[in-house]
């Protein structure tokens, strides 16, 4: 009789000496991966390199779903997404993820800034493309898209991005 009651007891302090996450049905898998802030700022630095990563992954979204990254994105928003031609969209979609998942991450403020220099960088790459007349109106149309978002980036309401 005593040996029955011995185990239930054995088995109750054996689980309650579990770590937490491990007592959670199924946390294990849906912590997010360490590394998750460090993938995050690789993919929204300036650079044309950082623009591929991102591209890449968006394309690909399936391999990086253990990050809960948000991948929504309603372009340039209220803007044209091609104003005169000049394809801007990938731009805004990239910025659209930087600020929806910075937002979520709660660091949106710290890195607001970079956001949009990230974006008005990939706005002159996309004008580096042409030349003259019409180089000289796209990087004008990037500098007015540029401004938008600095100013009025982060005054959109609740569940509504500007980008």
């Amino acid at each position: 009789m005593r040996r029955r009651r011995a185990l239930p007891l054995a088995a109750a302090a054996a689980v309650l000496a579990l770590p937490a996450t491990l007592l959670t049905a199924g946390s294990a898998q849906a912590a997010e991966p360490a590394d998750k802030a460090a993938v995050l700022s690789s993919w929204t630095q300036t650079s044309s390199s950082s623009y591929s990563k991102w591209l890449n992954a968006r394309n690909n979204q399936a391999a990086w779903s253990a990050y809960g990254f948000t991948w929504s994105t309603d372009y340039c928003s209220s803007s044209p997404d091609n104003p005169f031609g000049f394809p801007f969209q990938l731009s805004c979609a990239r910025h659209d993820f930087g600020y929806r998942n910075y937002k979520a991450a709660g660091t949106f403020s710290a890195n607001k800034a970079r956001l949009d220099s990230a974006f008005y960088a990939d706005l002159k790459r996309v004008c580096s493309r042409y030349s003259g007349v019409k180089r000289t109106s796209c990087d004008s149309t990037a500098w007015i898209y540029y401004q938008a978002v600095d100013k009025f980036g982060s005054v959109a309401p609740a569940g509504v991005v500007a980008g």
